[in-house]
């Protein structure tokens, strides 16, 4: 019997099973509101474009409207889009009302749409329009960001809800066009009570995705080590992460290790060097590593180890950088090895060769957590796989060890008593401020192989048994199905001393090579929304040429221009229009 022919996205590449069964539930339904649940890398993207396009197609829709996190996924969504054939507008600011002819719509962000939310109401409702709400837990991050999005879009004729990650928020910061049904919750201390969850209209879990070679495995490799810090009292603490009587010593000897100043960060940072350089003779030529820092300081800091450790300017990833989009653009398409960054590419953000995770941050939530792995699981090849490497602390070991397991939007009972101790441990600790007494100064930290966390299990590397595997099959380290996690943990253990051997050689080096970043390359040709982009750039030189040529003001010469060519003002022209506008600058130099 032959087999059913596949069903195509559009941009032409075949849909993957579980896109194709939920665009078939949703077509059966019709639904005005639909939430999909699928984990990081499963495609949600296609899912929403394909969909999209058939509305489109179909004429139940003439306008779709994309509300992301970011502005770098803002231009991420455009770009999808132009594959599939769909031209949204990326730029399209508050301060330009209507939207741009030639368009079928615009993406924009959650914080644009709270400036604004009346302005997005009126272009949602003007013509009849799909709105694609990309990890809509953005919208239960305040209050106000809720509210907002209920307003721009509760009249808008449809509505997608997308997320990838389990996350949890107040009793009272239920998320817009999201359904919610009574839970049974069990809390640490034994209690049970009735709280709310979401309930997705399709759900595709990391484990799913797993087996359908969907997404790529995880092996994460835990480092332990001994940190030593001054604290308050000015008395000098050592502690081992794996060691931790309490919660606070705990969280005191892992910012220890994570300080720049130690041999924690270098050990991890060689390892993962290591790591890339295995995957790329074995499987992925243009394997490449992220490392996630907790501020902007400790991110420069880790770029300059990187330097240090492999010879190579990392691609240091700031949030205040206004070239930051253009960095993890060309990251993900050039072939650097390593990326420091601080919060920049933890969710959404599309690097199919990151195969790497160094996670150097003590952020420790497990929103933050699934995104950040989420960055290193796209697979392109069944043979592919990622590796975490990570301090072996319990709030992240938990974190890994649930990979696995599917959550809701989860709001809880109301606690009875607040718990001041617990709601700290969703973020870092944060510095004294100017005046205030130093609680916490990190003196130094080491660091160890401790185990390989794989299923839930962990696998140690040491111990007197007999090697399991020969000096070949080190090739291998970590591709599925060659070795077992054993065998992986064994192999990372026997490379430990080869580590601090490297970075013993590197800090006798010294910095001796000044720092510098990845250079630019050139730019390439703009295409699909960035014509209009780059035109409008090209006629604001062109106006500017023509002013200082004919010493006419640049108000002028815009109003000559768009009486020559009738139109809209160039924010919202189409790019004929702008192409024509152009050409008729350039007959007046």
């Amino acid at each position: 019997m032959a087999s059913p022919a596949p069903v195509y996205a559009a941009g032409a590449r075949p849909l993957r099973a579980w896109q194709q069964e939920a665009l078939e539930r949703y077509e059966t339904e019709s639904p005005k509101d639909f939430l999909v649940t699928a984990t990081p890398g499963a495609g949600k993207t296609t899912f929403a474009l394909t969909l999209a396009s058939r509305l489109l197609q179909r004429r139940e829709i003439a306008r779709v409207v994309v509300v992301a996190p970011t502005d770098h996924l803002r231009l991420q969504w455009a770009d999808a889009a132009d594959r599939a054939g769909i031209v949204l507008d990326p730029g399209l600011t508050n301060a330009v009302g209507p939207v741009r002819a030639g368009t079928s719509g615009y993406v924009t962000t959650y914080a644009q749409v709270a400036g604004k939310p009346m302005l997005h109401a009126a272009r949602s409702t003007s013509v009849k329009t799909l709105v694609i709400l990309d990890e809509i837990h953005h919208a239960g991050d305040g209050l106000s960001w809720g509210e907002a999005v209920a307003e721009a879009f509760g009249s808008a004729r449809r509505r997608v809800c997308l997320t990838g990650t389990p996350f949890r928020t107040k009793a009272d910061e239920r998320i817009p066009f999201v359904r919610y049904e009574e839970d049974v919750f069990e809390a640490d201390d034994g209690e049970r009570g009735v709280g709310l969850a979401s309930r997705a209209d399709y759900t595709y879990g990391y484990k799913e995705a797993l087996a359908d070679s969907v997404v790529r495995p995880v092996v994460f490799a835990a480092y332990t080590g001994t940190a030593r810090w001054r604290n308050s009292a000015g008395e000098v603490v050592a502690a081992s992460l794996t060691e931790a009587g309490t919660k606070s010593v705990e969280m005191a000897a892992w910012r220890t290790v994570l300080d720049p100043k130690g041999q924690w960060v270098p050990h991890v940072i060689a390892a993962m060097d290591e790591r890339i350089t295995h995957l790329r003779e074995h499987g992925i030529p243009d394997a490449a590593g992220l490392v996630l820092a907790s501020d902007q300081d400790d991110a420069r800091a880790y770029a300059k180890i990187v330097r240090r450790i492999t010879g190579k300017a990392p691609e240091l990833i700031l949030s205040d950088d206004p070239k930051a989009s253009k960095k993890i653009e060309r990251f993900a398409t050039g072939s650097a090895r390593i990326a420091v960054c601080v919060r920049m590419v933890s969710e959404g953000v599309d690097i199919p060769r990151a195969a790497v995770l160094a996670w150097m941050t003590s952020y420790r939530t497990p929103l933050f957590f699934a995104q950040a792995v989420g960055r290193v699981v796209r697979a392109r090849d069944p043979r592919e796989s990622a590796t975490v490497f990570l301090p072996a602390v319990r709030p992240l070991l938990a974190l890994a060890a649930a990979m696995e397991t599917e959550r809701n939007h989860v709001m809880p009972p109301p606690k009875r008593v607040e718990d001041e101790d617990l709601e700290a441990l969703d973020l870092p600790e944060r510095e004294p401020r100017e005046g205030e007494l130093q609680k916490w100064e990190a003196l130094e930290a080491d660091a160890r192989f401790a185990h390989v966390l794989h299923g839930g299990t962990a696998h140690t590397g040491a111990g007197n048994r007999p090697a399991l595997v020969d000096g070949d099959a080190e090739d291998f380290i970590g591709i599925p199905g060659l070795l077992t996690p054993e065998q992986t943990a064994e192999l990372l253990s026997k490379r430990d001393d080869d580590l601090r051997l490297r970075i013993a050689a590197s800090h006798r080096a010294g910095d001796a090579e000044d720092f510098m970043l990845v250079d630019e390359p050139p730019e390439e040709e703009a295409a699909g929304w960035r014509d209009a982009a780059d035109l409008r750039r090209e006629i604001n030189r062109l106006v500017s040429r023509v002013s200082a040529k004919t010493s006419t003001p640049h108000a002028v010469v815009h109003t000559q221009l768009r009486q020559s060519v009738p139109g809209p003002p160039s924010a919202s022209a189409s790019v004929d229009v702008l192409r024509m506008r152009r050409e008729r600058l350039r007959t007046m130099l």
